[in-house]
């Protein structure tokens, strides 16, 4: 007798209270962590040799490579693959308030609670003079809210992946575009 394997039952509103939760921890010290990791010193050189058009691109790109493999097995990777393409997302858009920065004042180490700032005001959120928990609360949301709107849509395979990737990379460069006009 033959036997259709199942797919587990999914809940999409557990999976968004566990998202959400995620980008809570993000902001307890996720962030910081994230940004320890970056090397400021290889943004610097890379925006050197590269200019910072094709350092944003290459940010962009690598963006989208986990927002494409995210979505590219549907629902089977979107469960793991969502985790680490945030991860990743978060990671080169630090990398591109970094090389913006280092283009627009010459300066390639900042420190965190500056840098924080400067990415609160890239998503439109008013950090004021001090960053606090719940600024980095209100930024873990706006980044929710940005990836969210692709989630559904990344349950389909393959469909899922160029909607994820094709997200990603804009997101980047919005971003970039963003920094460059403040």
């Amino acid at each position: 007798m033959n036997t259709i394997p199942l797919l587990p039952n999914f809940n999409l509103v557990k999976f968004k209270a566990d998202v959400k939760q995620g980008f809570k921890n993000l902001a307890k010290g996720g962030f910081k962590n994230i940004y320890s990791h970056i090397d400021q010193l290889g943004i610097k050189k890379g925006v050197d040799e590269l200019g910072i058009n094709k350092f944003v691109n290459q940010c962009a790109l690598l963006a989208a490579g986990s927002g494409a493999m995210a979505g590219a097995g549907g629902l089977a990777t979107m469960i793991v693959g969502v985790p680490l393409d945030m991860i990743n997302l978060v990671t080169q858009q630090f990398r591109v308030t970094l090389a913006i920065n280092y283009h627009k004042t010459g300066r390639y180490e900042v420190k965190f609670n500056d840098f924080f700032k400067i990415v609160a005001s890239s998503l439109k959120v008013d950090a004021g003079v001090t960053v606090t928990k719940n600024i980095m609360e209100e930024v873990a949301e706006k980044l929710l809210l940005n990836l969210g709107s692709k989630t559904a849509e990344r349950l389909v395979p393959v469909v899922g992946a160029v909607i994820g990737g094709s997200a990603n990379y804009l997101f980047i460069k919005k971003v970039a575009r963003q920094l460059r006009e403040s």
